[in-house]
């Protein structure tokens, strides 16, 4: 996971970037999330909402489910629905925050659904889920396997990631929400998703910052498939998993995830700090590919 640094030192590597200055980069993995203002997770599971007091957490296994999960916090929320192993309408609140990139709820991902039979579905129980006030975990064991979800409730960083364990690869298709769209990054030549606005960072309200909204799948031990300007696909390995990293994690000039599906977060971690490029000035869309 990735050691975050203060935002002062990120601007002022993006002026050496943008002057010509070099750096050294050091190896880098999936992002953790910034260090913003404490979140406040609520998880509903079969109509019960668990949301743990400050400091404490709740804890649920073997649990049988009915209909769709919902997990809420003060600045992400989103459902998982069992019947399909998938999440949906994954959403920036746009809550108050130093680090907030969007000022009103904002759908980043309308969908993230794994392509499985209903043979490997079959019927869906929790097979564990834990929630803290800045942290939720749901297991989902099915027929064929289990599918992982981790999140956290802060407004930008490394905050999401899916990992299916079925044995062999899962295709997972990831389509943004209506406002978002993939494009290549001019600076890094990656590709990253976003909506096209100027940031506002030049004068604080009350309110807080509102940051450009950027991000970027991080994957591991998974293969693009198809890419267009609202959809990517992807074939993951069993162990392996779609991450979602958002804000200036998206954009800095890292080497990317290591090839590993067990115990990975101690070698992917870095000690210091990563070169961040300045922010894309006109993204458009990737095109759909020609048949």
């Amino acid at each position: 996971m990735i050691i975050r640094k203060p935002r002062s030192l990120a601007l002022a590597t993006a002026a050496l970037i943008a002057g010509g200055a070099a750096l050294t980069l050091v190896p880098a993995g999936a992002a953790q999330a910034k260090a913003s203002p404490k979140g406040d997770f609520a998880v509903t599971v079969n109509g019960t909402t668990y949301n743990p007091a400050e400091g404490k957490d709740v804890k649920l296994k073997d649990l049988a489910v009915a209909g769709p999960i919902a997990v809420r916090g003060k600045h992400v929320g989103f459902d998982v629905n069992p019947s399909t192993l998938g999440v949906y309408n994954y959403t920036l609140t746009g809550a108050a925050d130093p680090e907030r990139m969007v000022t009103e709820p904002t759908v980043v991902f309308a969908s993230k659904v794994p392509v499985l039979t209903p043979a490997q579905i079959g019927t869906v129980k929790i097979d564990r889920l834990e929630v803290k006030d800045d942290d939720a975990t749901i297991i989902l064991s099915a027929a064929g396997g289990k599918m992982k979800f981790q999140a956290k409730d802060f407004a930008q960083g490394g905050i999401f990631q899916q990992e299916p364990e079925f044995g062999s690869n899962v295709e997972i298709v990831h389509t943004l929400g209506p406002k978002l769209f993939y494009f290549v990054n001019e600076f890094t030549g990656k590709i990253n998703f976003g909506d096209g606005k100027d940031p506002v960072t030049t004068a604080q309200s009350s309110t807080g910052y509102h940051e450009m909204l950027l991000g970027k799948d991080s994957p591991q031990v998974a293969t693009k498939l198809y890419q267009d300007g609202s959809v990517t696909r992807w074939s993951v390995t069993s162990g392996g998993r779609l991450g979602g990293v958002l804000g200036e994690d998206a954009i800095e000039l890292s080497q990317g995830a290591t090839n590993c599906t067990s115990k990975c977060q101690a070698q992917n971690q870095i000690h210091g700090s990563l070169p961040v490029p300045p922010l894309p000035t006109d993204p458009t869309p990737i095109p759909v590919p020609a048949n």
